[in-house]
């Protein structure tokens, strides 16, 4: 083995090349992205959207359950929303109120989309034992999903025909949840103008604070109109466009930064523009083409999971990614071109300046803490490890699942629906349990008879109401009502057992084949699918980045020690996730489970943008090993070259996946919560600690390879001189 300094390569690559057309056809380059951008949202605008979710989970008993129930033509396996009825003085007896809540019901059956409404007065079991709280099933002709917003404000409207004189009215049901979700716009906004503020304090203009915004912002409006037209051939999800914008400025601020400030650099080392900018783009533009590689190569591993929409959401942001990573290497090029004469000036004077003075060198304070992490590099593993250790430590508690109604704001008439049956019915009305007989061998009718009896002595279910037979008789449905919330963990618990120990015997006494389905119950396989999936997503996405790793930088401990503390900042994320949304810390939001896909989502995001960062900087580092052979000083260096731009783009990701806190969405804040935690562990305490200790622990040996490994490597080099 050697670990002499390896040559640097003398010809600029393909990225310097295009850098150089981008400059020279600058406002052809300009037109082209703008042509695009209006291409696409022209045809987006003809097109319209077709966003849908698909949940389905092949092989799973809930979605068994549900393709039999729809095989024998159960009203069971179809969507429905609840028009929720509150009256103090009692809903029946009062002819005033039974009146006017006939004539509504009669108004919303001749609505769109319904096909049935079954009033509370013709069921005996809809109201309550205080006969206060009552509901109306509202049968839909079409997945919740499917359900347009104007449909549902519709049956809305309707149903607030009868409120007042005493009578409250909601709406409960998952198309219903849909009425008050906000799109964040308020978020986003707050996000890019905190990056437009670091930017300016980072270079001290408003116009070169403002290329990076300019390009995140092309690259993401493009990659939108992209999945507009996309969701007409790939299953997309409605949430998707606001993950897609949470994603794309972030990424795209941050890939254009790391671009910009080594232009910058370049500039006041005393290059010309066109040189600066092929530099940058020989150097930082690498870093960004294997980080963005990186990336997509770990989202595009979330289609392998096969969990319905979380592939259509993942090729959404995967193409996100994509755009970022070309406007940064294309568009960038050609910005640079029209400003660069103005930044030659202003950044080399600027420098002098500060240099006239007295002021600090640039890179001093990095340099500093490059010789400190060196002098105790192991007394600063040892206490990061401990701190990101007893921050990721909750996350072994973490329980998956999907936020209910009772997780929406308190003023949301979904919300209101909700505790106004729990409060009526019991928390489990909202998240009954349906248990289907298949067979037997005195019909499935006598099968869910019993089913009934032993529902209803077991511990955990409040009341079972049943038989159901469907027409042919063939198949009978029990709808078992828990005496816990849909999102608790003992109903999940109670699913379990339900399955592995109480429906097992009853099967062997009555020869049916007995199945538990029901929304809740196909949350629970969701969320066991994604934790059986994960540990192998988990190996794909980290062996392809550690050979990767080992293909650029000619190195066997840089990449395990690159996975090894990646895997620690997303441990520390998701731990902050536990103890924030499903322990409810701080009271930012309601204790609940965490959304069953944010943890492989977050994973594939959060790695690849550590990747972005460990490129960035262990790349620098190797410029300067390469340039001096002092390995100590390599790493010193490499740090006072980025350390700054690390934090600054660390900090615009923090702020822009943070401002998402905002949103009524939980969804939407736990993913910036958990992405922003994630970028602020990677970007200060690994990058700027861990990295600088763990390289002067490896020494020269950072940058062994064996022989024979070498020689099965491609060669990708990150630096282009």
């Amino acid at each position: 083995m050697s670990t002499a300094p390896p040559q640097a390569p003398e010809n600029a690559g393909v990225f310097a090349r295009v850098a150089g057309f981008a400059q020279r056809r600058r406002w052809l380059a300009l037109a082209l992205w703008v042509l695009v951008l209006v291409g696409v949202w022209a045809g987006a605008s003809a097109a319209g959207d077709d966003y849908r979710e698909d949940y389905s989970l092949p092989g799973t008993e809930s979605q068994r359950a549900g393709e039999l129930l729809a095989a024998h033509g159960s009203a069971q396996a179809g969507d429905s929303l609840s028009i929720v009825l509150h009256a103090p003085d009692g809903l029946r007896g009062d002819a005033a109120v039974e009146r006017r809540v006939d004539e509504m019901l009669a108004e919303v059956a001749e609505l769109p989309r319904v096909a049935q409404v079954v009033s509370p007065y013709d069921d005996a079991t809809a109201v309550s034992e205080d006969g206060t709280v009552g509901y109306a099933t509202v049968v839909l002709d079409v997945p919740s999903e499917r359900m347009e917003l104007a449909e549902t404000e519709a049956i809305l409207d309707a149903a607030r025909t009868a409120q007042g004189e005493g009578l409250q009215v909601e709406l409960g049901g998952d198309a219903a949840r849909q009425l008050t979700e906000e799109s964040g716009g308020a978020a986003e906004g707050m996000g890019i103008l905190a990056a437009l503020v670091i930017c300016v304090f980072l270079f001290g203009t408003v116009i070169a604070a403002g290329l990076p915004v300019i390009t995140a912002l092309f690259a993401v409006g493009s990659a939108l109109g992209l999945v507009v037209l996309a969701s007409h051939v790939f299953t997309v999800a409605d949430y998707t466009p606001y993950v897609m914008m949470l994603v794309g400025l972030g990424v795209g601020i941050d890939y254009a930064l790391l671009i910009f400030a080594r232009y910058r650099g370049e500039l006041i080392a005393g290059a010309t523009p066109e040189r600066a900018t092929t530099t940058a783009l020989d150097a930082a533009g690498r870093t960004v083409f294997f980080a963005g590689c990186t990336v997509i190569v770990a989202l595009l591993g979330l289609v392998a999971l096969g969990l319905g929409s979380l592939q259509g959401i993942a090729l959404a942001v995967a193409l996100t990614v994509l755009m970022t990573m070309l406007a940064a290497l294309c568009l960038l090029p050609a910005l640079l071109g029209i400003f660069g004469k103005r930044f030659a000036r202003q950044f080399p004077a600027k420098a002098a300046k500060r240099a006239a003075r007295g002021g600090a060198a640039e890179g001093r304070a990095w340099r500093r803490l490059g010789e400190f992490t060196q002098r105790r590099p192991v007394a600063v593993l040892l206490l990061a490890v401990v701190a990101l250790g007893a921050l990721a430590a909750p996350a072994l508690g973490l329980r998956l699942g999907f936020a209910d109604a009772g997780n929406d704001p308190e003023a949301n008439t979904s919300r209101k629906a909700y505790d106004l049956l729990a409060e009526g019915f019991g928390p489990g009305f909202n998240g009954p349990l349906v248990v289907i007989a298949d067979g037997g061998r005195e019909g499935a009718e006598r099968a869910a008879a019993a089913a009934v009896e032993t529902l209803r002595g077991t511990a955990g279910i409040a009341q079972a109401v049943g038989p159901i037979p469907t027409e042919d008789g063939a198949v009978a449905t029990v709808i078992a009502f828990p005496d816990s919330a849909p999102q608790d963990e003992a109903t999940a618990e109670l699913v379990t057992e339900l399955r592995d120990d109480v429906l097992p015997g009853l099967a062997e006494r009555t020869g049916a084949e007995y199945l538990v389905g029901g929304a809740t119950a196909a949350v629970d396989d969701y969320a066991a699918k994604v934790a059986e999936r994960m540990p192998l997503f988990v190996a794909i996405v980290v062996g392809v980045s550690v050979v990767l790793l080992m293909a650029v930088f000619r190195s066997l401990l840089i990449p395990l020690k690159a996975a090894l503390l990646n895997l620690i900042s997303i441990g520390a994320a998701l731990g902050a996730m536990t103890l924030v949304f499903q322990e409810g810390l701080f009271g930012i939001a309601e204790p609940g489970p965490v959304e069953a896909f944010l943890p492989v989502m977050i994973f594939a995001i959060a790695f690849g943008l550590s990747m972005d960062y460990e490129i960035f900087l262990v790349s620098r580092i190797h410029e300067e090993w390469v340039r001096t052979g002092d390995h100590a000083r390599a790493v010193r260096e490499g740090l006072a070259h980025t350390g700054s731009v690390i934090t600054a783009a660390g900090a615009i990701m923090i702020v822009v996946f943070g401002s998402f806190l905002l949103s009524a969405d939980r969804m939407l804040q736990q993913m910036g919560f958990g992405m922003a935690v994630a970028i602020f562990v990677d970007a200060v305490v690994i990058r700027c600690l861990m990295v600088p200790a763990a390289m002067r622990l490896m020494g020269r040996r950072a940058w062994w390879l064996p022989s024979w490994l070498g020689r099965l490597l491609p060669h990708l080099a990150v630096e282009g001189r």
